[in-house]
């Protein structure tokens, strides 16, 4: 598998979708699980409406940090461990 590399922009926009504390947490829960978790996993009970959550995932997908598919009327949420580790590998450098 070839190596991920992040540009620029990439980097960025895994900067900015980080900076959000709830964004965050969601992040975590998809990243914990080794199954792909739906939305609602992912939101849990943190204290958002279900359409800011909505955002936030997406979000977090623009970024490539998770992987969005659809399972009939669920979305499944898949970490993108590549993205992430590419990401680290960058932060690395600094």
């Amino acid at each position: 598998m070839p190596k991920t590399t992040l540009t620029p922009e990439q980097f960025q926009r895994i900067v900015q979708a980080l900076a959000d504390p709830n964004r965050y947490e969601m992040l975590t829960r998809v990243y914990a699980s080794d199954e792909a978790i739906t939305c609602g996993c992912a939101k849990g009970d943190l204290a958002i409406s279900d359409g800011t959550g909505s955002h936030h995932l997406h979000e977090l997908s623009a970024a490539d940090l998770i992987s969005v598919t659809r399972d009939g009327r669920h979305r499944m949420l898949t970490p993108r461990r590549d993205v992430w580790n590419a990401f680290l590998a960058k932060l690395q450098q600094i």
